[in-house]
């Protein structure tokens, strides 16, 4: 198991190792906003990723769901938490989120199989 989070992680990594090759200056300090945002201030880093979570089912992007999950997952998030992140995240997001929340439910079931192992 892991598999999708693996491939995931693989193209990610390689995808923005080959924008950084070619990226100026503009792009670099959004990367860098992006990163620094979601460190700890006012509010806790756990916090801050289910927010991202949130906003980003809500919005519909498969890539910034899994990116999300998987911070998530390493800040401890528990199930009962998922389930009601989920359930913000449908209720903001109407029925339309719902093939999202199918697919960030087998990504999490994926991470969790890595934390099994």
């Amino acid at each position: 198991m892991g598999k999708l989070v693996e491939e995931f992680n693989a193209y990610r990594s390689k995808m923005n190792d080959r924008i950084m090759e070619t990226a100026n200056t503009n792009i670099k300090r959004f990367f860098a906003l992006d990163t620094t945002s979601y460190a700890a201030g006012a509010l806790d880093v756990k916090t801050k990723e289910m927010l991202g979570l949130v906003a980003s089912m809500v919005l519909r992007c498969d890539d910034c769901i899994k990116y999300h999950l998987e911070k998530c997952h390493n800040e401890g998030v528990t199930n009962d938490e998922m389930n009601e992140i989920f359930m913000i995240a449908n209720l903001v997001g109407g029925s339309i989120v719902i093939p999202h929340y199918r697919r960030a439910v087998e990504y999490w079931d994926d991470l969790a199989s890595i934390a099994e192992k």
